[in-house]
């Protein structure tokens, strides 16, 4: 039996709109067969990533998570909100580390896709946060490469990336891919 789509007929024709309004296109999609991954979203260089990125997501029919502290779902003004949006509670108090608080979030869910910006910024940054490679290691799931590409105007998945446990090498290998890829602003890309 298929599964039921995530993405709702309002989302996707919204998102086909935008992207032919734009001059956009869906270059590639997350391979079939991966129910569980990081997704990294680089380069992250504007504030627009998230329109592209949120809009290529919904033709992809992936329905992508992000971490937040529970304090924030628990929010009686804001957490229906930050839930709807794709937020994935982590509770800090029980769990010091976010890293095992996705790894606990993957060992509980047989589907689960958490999007990841590792440069933590929109500005240029040439050390990436570690935690979703360790996330990747310890609940043993691949890292997606996810990218918008401003000078081709195109949205996608790159290559399907398992961690070898050599951080510094599999950090090179991901970083030579996302330098083939343009952010809005180039000159606050991967190096």
């Amino acid at each position: 039996m298929p599964k039921a789509p995530h993405t709702s007929t309002f989302w996707y024709y919204t998102s086909k709109f935008w992207f032919w309004l734009n001059g956009w296109r869906l270059a590639s999609v997350v391979p079939p067969g991966i129910p569980k991954a990081i997704m990294i979203a680089a380069p992250h260089t504007s504030n627009w990533d998230i329109m592209f990125a949120r809009g290529a997501f919904f033709l992809m029919n992936v329905n992508v998570r992000f971490t937040v502290k529970k304090e924030w779902v628990d929010n009686p003004f804001l957490g229906g909100l930050i839930k709807a949006l794709g937020a994935l509670a982590v509770d800090r108090s029980r769990n010091n580390s976010l890293v095992d608080g996705m790894v606990q979030l993957f060992n509980e869910r047989e589907e689960l896709v958490i999007l990841i910006t590792p440069e933590g910024t929109r500005s240029y940054q040439p050390k990436w946060r570690k935690g979703f490679y360790f996330a990747a290691v310890g609940a043993k799931v691949p890292i997606l490469l996810g990218y918008l590409d401003y000078k081709n105007k195109e949205a996608g998945v790159g290559p399907v990336f398992w961690p070898t446990g050599n951080y510094e090498a599999d950090l090179e290998e991901i970083k030579a891919f996302y330098r083939t890829k343009t952010g809005r602003f180039p000159e606050k890309g991967v190096r």
